[in-house]
């Protein structure tokens, strides 16, 4: 005998379980465990400084500048005895600070000629970006630093560790038992980075932790950043967060 599904019960799907499940799914495939100290903390161990640099137009170089420019980038390269990641990062241009400032001029304005005039302009400008798809590039350099593994870890299980990175009590302890040591370690090599780099006309500036969280943040949620902004990341820190309640 058969019995036919109750209607009143939901269906087993994606969309009828508990969202938290989705949540710590989620979760679980960043690597990243913490970002403090203008410094991404990763689940394994390993820390990261990144770098915002100025760019260089190659093309407009002349043919002994770019020469130049190539052998100084060759001795960068050769002067490194770690690796480090160069990011070319595109996104669509984010100009919402920008009408909020043409929105407080606006607002000041007495003469009702320079108030139109103001809002207009505000408006023309928020659909030649809208329409236009106008894209701006930064690039960065990440400098790691990875804590030393008495053991040898197989490939297969590193190949898994960077697809399931898991965290642990015991990984937490581990690293903020180890921080102090690697960031003073991190700091030598982005102070290596920066000055290899001043070598070719390139400028650099180090992330804090606000701007780190900033940039992670519209990495992994592209759209939603665009809509959803972080605001008060000043107040990142625990210390700072306890004392405002006080």
């Amino acid at each position: 005998m058969t019995t036919s599904p109750d209607p009143n019960q939901p269906k087993d799907s994606v969309k009828a379980r508990p969202p938290q499940q989705k949540s710590a799914a989620t979760q679980r495939f960043l690597p990243i465990a913490e970002i403090h100290d203008n410094t991404v903390v990763l689940k394994n161990g390993g820390i990261r400084a990144v770098l915002q640099t100025t760019s260089v137009n190659f093309n407009l170089k002349s043919e002994e500048e770019q020469n130049a420019l190539i052998q100084g980038y060759q001795s960068f390269l050769n002067s490194l005895e770690f690796p480090v990641q160069i990011v070319v990062r595109s996104k669509k241009l984010d100009i919402d600070n920008y009408l909020e400032h043409l929105d407080e001029i606006k607002e000041q304005q007495e003469n009702p000629l320079l108030k139109q005039q103001t809002a207009e302009y505000q408006e023309y400008v928020e659909k030649l970006v809208e329409y236009a798809d106008i894209m701006e590039k930064k690039f960065y350099v990440v400098v790691p630093v990875d804590p030393p593994t008495g053991t040898k870890i197989s490939f297969i299980d590193r190949f898994l560790g960077h697809i399931f990175p898991s965290d642990t009590i015991a990984k937490t302890r581990t690293r903020q038992k180890n921080f102090k040591d690697l960031r003073k370690k991190l700091t030598q090599r982005v102070n290596q980075v920066e000055q290899a780099l001043v070598g070719l006309n390139i400028r650099t500036q180090e992330l804090n932790t606000k701007e780190l969280i900033e940039l992670y943040y519209q990495s992994y949620n592209p759209i939603t950043a665009r809509q959803e902004k972080i605001n008060k990341l000043e107040k990142t820190n625990i210390e700072d967060y306890e004392e405002e309640k006080k």
